[in-house]
């Protein structure tokens, strides 16, 4: 992959809370992220890359855990 800091694409968010809804499951990062961190219900919900990304078909995060949100 060569990508540039700043090139952004779409992925698709697989797993997690079950509540999660589907407007959250898809998400814009920058093109090497290898983790995705949502806020979710006063939690993070984190997600780490399966696969790269193919023409046509968007990178995939699997949920990995929850953490609380520090206040």
């Amino acid at each position: 992959m060569n990508y540039r800091r700043n090139d952004i694409v779409e992925v698709s968010l697989q797993g997690g809370p079950e509540r999660l809804p589907l407007s959250l499951r898809t998400q814009r990062v920058a093109a090497d992220d290898l983790r995705v961190k949502i806020e979710f219900y006063g939690r993070y919900e984190h997600f780490e890359r399966l696969t790269v990304e193919s023409p046509g078909v968007p990178p995939v995060f699997q949920w990995t855990g929850t953490t609380r949100i520090a206040e």
